[in-house]
């Protein structure tokens, strides 16, 4: 036997020595006594090996100890290392590891970010969403250009899984920076946009987290967003919900409104009828007073709650909850019951949903009884329920109780009051007294019942009878005087403070019912006085000054003895009412004027206690929220809106979605249409109606998807190149219109060769040699800019841009009296004209000077770049690009003007081209274009349009429609594109910025790379940002720039004074605060470029 037990010993020995590797793989059985630096050893000599599957068995460990709440923090730098090795499954559970203490170890997690960098363009997407998530974890401000790049990176990525992890990584960045909102609500627009349902949740959750006031941003996805609800994972389905449903209170119609204004329409004029010309002034009424329309429910709103009810059936109690609240807080009263069933269902999961969700029904209850009447007995209690779910079901019970139920619930609540549980046959008895006080029909039934429980053996359950009887008999206490006087006997065997006081309050109260035992009560009670509870002797002190009002033979000695028992209590607040009483009822003088009132106020009658449910008030909050279930707000909780009165535009919600393989099918279909409604009005309004109308559900966005950015540019490019080519023939079939299309064509064929001049030196003659004699005046004016351009051979862009503008100067001066739409000039005025008179007219301004020492100039700079308007996807082959001339508009000068070009990308012509509905904001205006009678197929046009932004960058909304066709698009100035430039004197510039201080002025800190710090730069940058002039400055690194608001005339200064270390101050002064803040924002990020 010893010999075996030595080879036990022995044996293991053996086997440790023969493999000659230490035994890291198990971990001490002796976990007290154990010390972790070796095993953290073992691991980090794993981690440093040279096989991939020691390291991937110490990165399972390892994750596995922090998946179980240990601290594994000091095998950072050993794990880090690791982020480089080849293989996947190790390189994804170091970004597990890094993910969770990257932000504890920032120091060491900022030394591998080159490797994190490089890992973004890894082809594992798993690898690559990891790496992501990583650097979003990395909670170091000098790394947020770093995250920013890889975020918009990852936006577009092509793996769904990496696009998700990027919207997770949205509020992590603006945590960290928040004036990075700006781009990362550009971000989630494009998130919003994605069609993936692993998506479409996390960026809704990015949504709600950082904008979730910007609803503009919904509308273009809503219906999207509620087809793809059904199949989007279950707790994106959450937050696109509980979205979804401030979004209905904000755009759709109360459904429930006709109800309640049903009755007030029926007696609208019911105090007219009683008159005696009631039918004539009926009809004269009715005729001045609009008949309301009866409530159709918009179909996006119906779209929403269509879409909703399959999540009823979810396995999920969250999604089932939300959609419930969405239900009961924008459905129609018929089919809000539909989630009755649903809500039941949920009562069979664990105790902690149980008790959410019953604390929504209880709220249910008290507002839609009906609901869940078929569903009773789903809610009586069961023996393993806990305490705060019974007490909510009873709460629901006692909600639910009617004259056909409240039999059915008493018999239940009998089989309650027999439970040991203390709590709850109290919570049971004040149930039994909610439902006697709101059904008079078992009021007695009830208050017999509770009387039975007066001789129940447990004290408790007398005690509690004795406190709802009291609230009972305060409703009837003339027929139950028997019950009184049964309670005052119980004063002697009852112990619970409450109930003892209880007693004493109804003997006081009533004792007009009981005259000979109340004093005898009081007396019972004065021996034993100072051994009370405060709350008893309270009323002990109360019962005295009632019988000593009522009956002072009897008890005036024995008040005056508890008086002075009270005068040295320990508790103050009985000292201080013994005080009070004292002087009301036995003064020891005359009695003053309140003690002549004694009687009234003591005995004084007192409203009947009303017992309502204690979630009656709970539906001022959103159903389903934290500050629903305690019952006051939490952090974070922002109400529900209320219902707009009159519908908001349904059309902003319009989606046209391209087909690429119709759209050739759908050209030769509604070729021969548009030839026949071009030369017929009625055919043409006929068309339109009935295109609209399909078109009504299918609009399309204002801007385009960034995938399609590069070749709308290319094509656009080479459409302007071949335009020169195809010209003579939209010029010679449009000569058949009428003469102001015709010259705005002109107008705009001119705009269009000066903006390809930088592609292309070689003036197009051709195209205006075509062109019929009534356009003869328009083409002098643009010949002269050809002359000039021809004479200055090297001219730059900004200074063509000038000369076009000076033409349409021109023009306005001529004839002021129509500033609706271009007139032409007479030929006489323009033969006259050179270009040295016209680059002497160039400061010439419109306005009346009030100043003549501040006065409009040309604008430095032009920028010849293009923005989209219309995508040519979008508008089915036309496309619509727009840039800011930064000249005097033609039709007001108020007005910022606006070059727009149309380009027909297909290879039919598309006509009548115009401006349609217009949604601006309150006092903008837009003067819009002639109507362009037809484009041909490769054309492209260019029109100007004016804008009055009233001095802000709020979009424009407008449609652009054709002859089919109707696409909502939106132009929104840069803050720079809102000012002209002025000129000024130093003095002058001075003079004006001490007057514009404290609100009206705005500063910032920029730092300028060396190699841009001369005047030539920053002048230029300011030029290029800006529509302002320079103003000679006296002091060396001090400029000074000048302008004015286009809208209002409103003065804008700025300086830019740079220091010796390359530091400047930027100060910009304006009495538009929002305006000089955001300028402020821009010209800091322009001067700090590289």
């Amino acid at each position: 036997m010893s010999n075996g037990g030595g080879s036990y010993n022995a044996q293991n020995d053996s086997r440790a020595g023969s493999t000659g590797e230490p035994d890291i793989g198990t971990e001490p059985t002796g976990g007290f006594f154990s010390a972790d630096y070796k095993k953290h050893d073992d691991l980090k000599q794993m981690l440093d090996s040279n096989k991939d599957n020691l390291k991937l068995e110490a990165m399972k460990r390892i994750v596995g100890m922090v998946a179980k709440g240990k601290d594994a923090s000091d095998l950072f730098a050993a794990v880090v290392k690791n982020v480089v090795s080849k293989n996947i499954e190790v390189k994804k559970l170091v970004y597990v590891y890094l993910v969770r203490y990257a932000e504890e170890q920032q120091d060491l997690a900022l030394l591998s970010i080159a490797t994190f960098q490089r890992a973004l363009k890894d082809p594992n997407q798993l690898i690559r969403a990891s790496a992501l998530r990583v650097l979003s974890s990395i909670r170091v401000p000098v790394i947020v250009p770093i995250m920013m790049l890889a975020l918009k990176d990852s936006v577009v990525d092509m793996s769904p899984y990496v696009r998700k992890t990027a919207a997770h990584a949205i509020p992590k960045l603006y945590s960290l920076d928040p004036e990075q909102k700006d781009q990362l609500i550009q971000v989630i627009e494009k998130l919003l946009a994605d069609k993936t349902t692993l998506v479409v949740g996390s960026a809704v959750m990015a949504f709600e987290e950082l904008c979730p006031d910007r609803i503009d941003l919904i509308h273009k996805n809503y219906r999207k967003l509620c087809n793809l609800l059904v199949d989007v994972e279950e707790w994106g389905q959450v937050v696109i919900i509980n979205m979804l449903t401030r979004y209905a209170r904000t755009q759709f119609l109360d459904p429930n409104q006709q109800d309640a204004v049903a009755d007030d329409d029926k007696n609208f004029y019911g105090d007219e009828d009683e008159k005696d010309s009631e039918e004539e002034e009926d009809d004269d009424e009715k005729e001045k007073t609009p008949p309301k329309k009866p409530y159709m429910m918009d179909p996006d709103h119906r779209l929403l709650l269509r879409n909703t009810k399959p999540l009823l059936q979810s396995r999920n109690a969250a999604v089932v909850m939300a959609v419930a609240q969405l239900y009961h807080h924008i459905a129609p009263k018929s089919e809000v019951g539909l989630v009755a069933k649903a809500l039941v269902r949920l009562l069979r999961s664990h105790r902690e949903i149980q008790h959410v969700v019953l604390s929504n029904v209880a709220t249910l209850t008290t507002i839609r009884k009906g609901m869940f009447e078929p569903y009773l007995k789903s809610f009586f209690v069961r023996p393993s329920d806990p305490i705060h779910v019974r007490t909510l079901k009873l709460e629901i019970l006692t909600n639910l109780a009617t004259e056909t139920s409240i039999s059915t619930i008493l018999r239940e609540f009998q089989t309650y009051v027999t439970s040991s549980d203390k709590d709850f046959v109290a919570a049971t008895i004040q149930a039994i007294g909610r439902c006697a006080s709101s059904i008079s029909e078992v009021t007695e039934t009830c208050l017999n019942g509770l009387v039975g429980l007066l001789s129940n053996r447990n004290e408790y359950v007398v005690a509690e009878s004795v406190v709802v009887i009291k609230k009972l008999l305060q409703m009837q206490p003339d027929s139950h005087s028997e019950i009184i006087q049964h309670m005052a006997k119980l004063a002697d065997s009852i112990t619970v403070p409450m109930a003892r006081a209880s007693i004493l309050w109804m003997v006081g109260e009533y004792s007009d019912r009981v005259p000979k035992i109340a004093p005898d009560l009081l007396r019972k009670m004065a021996k034993n006085f100072i051994n009370e509870e405060d709350i008893v002797k309270l009323q002990i002190l109360n019962l005295a000054a009632k019988l000593c009002i009522t009956n002072p033979k009897q008890t005036k000695l024995l008040c005056q003895y508890v008086l002075n028992l009270a005068k040295y209590d320990q508790n103050y607040d009985i000292r201080d009412r013994a005080r009070f009483i004292r002087q009301l009822v036995s003064p020891a003088g005359e009695k003053g004027a309140l003690g002549k009132h004694a009687k009234k106020i003591f005995l004084a009658s007192k409203p009947a206690p009303v017992l309502d449910s204690s979630f009656k008030d709970r539906d001022q909050w959103q159903l389903g929220s934290l500050s629903h279930m305690i019952n006051q707000r939490a952090s974070g909780y922002s109400p529900l809106p209320d219902y707009p009165e009159t519908a908001p535009d349904p059309t902003v919600r319009n989606v046209e979605v391209p087909m690429p393989w119709a759209e050739k099918t759908h050209k030769k279909k509604a070729g021969k249409p548009k030839k026949e409604a071009f030369y017929s009005d009625e055919e043409e309004e006929s068309e339109s109606e009935s295109d609209s109308e399909e078109s009504s559900s299918s609009s399309s966005e204002s801007g385009s998807e960034s995938e399609s950015d590069d070749d709308s540019k290319s094509e656009s490019g080479s459409d302007k190149e071949k335009k020169s080519d195809e010209e003579p023939e939209s010029s010679s079939s449009s000569s058949s219109e009428s003469e102001s299309s015709s010259e705005s064509e002109s107008e705009s064929e001119s705009e269009s060769e000066t903006d390809t001049k930088p592609q292309k030196k070689t003036p197009p003659p051709k195209t205006k040699s075509s062109a019929k004699p009534k356009k003869e005046a328009k083409q002098e004016v643009s010949l002269l800019d050809l002359d000039d351009k021809n004479k200055e051979n090297g001219e730059s862009v900004p200074s063509q841009a000038a000369e076009e503008n000076d033409t349409t100067l021109l023009d306005t001066e001529v004839d002021m009296s129509n500033t609706s739409a271009p007139v032409p000039a007479p030929a006489s005025a323009l033969d006259v004209l050179s270009p040295s008179l016209a680059s002497d007219l160039q400061g010439l301004s419109i306005n009346d000077k009030k100043d003549t020492a501040i006065s409009v100039t040309t604008p430095m700079f032009v920028s010849t770049t293009s923005h989209e308007l219309l995508h040519r996807m979008t508008g089915e082959g036309l496309a619509a690009n727009y840039r800011f001339t930064r000249g005097t508009c033609i039709y007001s000068t108020s007005m910022v003007p606006v070059e727009v070009t149309f380009t027909n990308h297909t290879d039919s012509p598309v006509c009548n081209i115009r401006i349609g509905d217009k949604k601006l904001q309150a006092g903008m205006t837009l003067q819009e274009f002639p109507e362009i009678p037809s484009l041909p197929g490769g054309g492209s046009m260019s029109v100007s349009i004016g804008i009055d932004f009233k001095d802000t960058i709020q979009p424009a909304n407008f449609q652009i429609c054709t002859q089919d066709r109707k696409y909502n698009v939106s132009i929104k100035p840069p803050v720079g594109e809102l000012f002209q430039a002025v000129t000024m004197s130093e003095a002058d510039f001075t003079a004006q910025q001490s007057k514009l201080t404290g609100m009206n002025e705005n500063s910032g800190k920029v730092s300028i790379p060396s190699q841009h710090n001369n005047s030539k730069t920053i002048t230029a940058r300011m030029s290029e940002l800006a529509n302002v002039a320079p103003v000679s400055s006296s002091q060396d690194g001090l400029y000074r720039f000048a302008g004015k608001t286009v809208s209002g005339g409103t003065l804008l200064l700025v300086t830019v004074k740079v220091g010796e270390d390359n530091s400047a101050n930027i100060t910009v002064n304006c009495e538009l605060m929002a305006i000089c803040s955001m300028l402020v924002k821009e010209v800091k990020q322009k001067m700090s470029q590289a």
